[in-house]
């Protein structure tokens, strides 16, 4: 099986049971062929007959999963499936309740940039930088940390994109978006009691309509999720680049690739928190503060951006398509 791992001296432990005989335990790792920085190393091979019962269970461990595969529903009964959504909703809520705290900024309108330097000159040019770098370090750390588990998407959009390229079953991107929401939601709730109040706004997603319309939000943000999509796919899941980013640096890139477009878009329009890219962390600030009127963007974009990109996946695949 392609993703078995050899037991050696340092990964395999020895206990005597009554008996005198040995027991061997040995790290496990879930395949799953759209895990965040696996570059496919993950993936099975559906050619391999050893694989067939596997993949009657867990279809997205290989690259080439048929549509009816994708659609199915079986894996709503899949046991080890819950269980990574169930990751996935704790590795979202830590991640969010992180990045809100980290980001917290009062309810008010921000001080207007001055003359002389404009935005360089104003704090909303200075939290857009400790936003930027925090979500580098946090995504790249939690991805790290997660994603032998469920993938460590830990973001809907990343998981819809997933979905649209036939990286991921339906049940598996239902289950992941929904846990995804539930620990934002949960994380915005905390935020509200750590802080005690309500009336705070959060970096990436907050905006103030009477400065920026909300036709440039949404455009910022469609063209964000885009960006982060093609940098997510290009550097953490295409099968070419294995050899030349690899599972352990792909991450940090990741993350890299985040964190820069947090910052680049967060600072330049006075009155607009820059874009979000995570309508699940966006949806948990909302919980914990209030509900906005614009608040549709972080999802309508975000899920226009990932039929695009699934859309440029399928016509330009990275795959060699072949026979069974």
């Amino acid at each position: 099986m392609a993703n078995e791992e050899k037991a050696t001296a340092s990964d395999v432990e020895r206990s005597n049971d009554t008996t005198g005989s040995a027991r061997f335990h040995k790290p496990t790792s879930q395949p799953f062929i759209g895990r965040l920085g696996g570059n496919q190393e993950f993936a099975l091979d559906p050619r391999d007959a050893s694989n067939a019962a596997l993949l009657q269970q867990v279809p997205d461990a290989a690259s080439h999963m048929s549509l009816r595969a994708q659609l199915g529903l079986d894996g709503f009964r899949c046991l080890v499936l819950w269980k990574a959504a169930i990751i996935e909703g704790i590795g979202t809520l830590m991640l969010t309740f992180l990045t809100i705290w980290i980001n917290l900024s009062p309810g008010g309108i921000p001080t207007p940039p001055t003359a002389q330097f404009g935005v360089f000159d104003n704090a909303a040019f200075i939290g857009p930088i400790v936003g930027g770098i925090t979500n580098w370090f946090l995504v790249t750390l939690f991805t790290y940390s997660f994603g032998a588990v469920s993938g460590a998407h830990l973001n809907p959009t990343i998981t819809i994109a997933t979905f649209f390229a036939r990286l991921c079953t339906l049940p598996r991107m239902v289950l992941y978006v929904a846990f995804q929401t539930g620990g934002s939601a949960l994380a915005g709730l905390l935020v509200r009691v750590a802080i005690d109040t309500r009336d705070f706004k959060v970096g990436g997603c907050w905006l103030f309509t009477d400065q920026v319309s909300v036709s440039s939000a949404f455009v910022v943000e469609f063209v964000s999720c885009c960006a982060l999509l093609f940098i997510a796919f290009g550097v953490g899941l295409d099968p070419r680049q294995r050899k030349v980013v690899g599972p352990t640096l792909s991450p940090f890139l990741v993350g890299m690739g985040l964190g820069t477009i947090t910052f680049g878009t967060g600072f330049t329009r006075y009155g607009f928190g820059g874009a979000g890219m995570n309508p699940a962390r966006c949806f948990g600030a909302f919980v914990g503060s209030r509900f906005p009127s614009w608040h549709w963007i972080n999802w309508v974009a975000n899920i226009a951006a990932c039929i695009l990109h699934g859309l440029v996946y399928h016509l330009i695949p990275p795959f060699e398509e072949y026979d069974l």
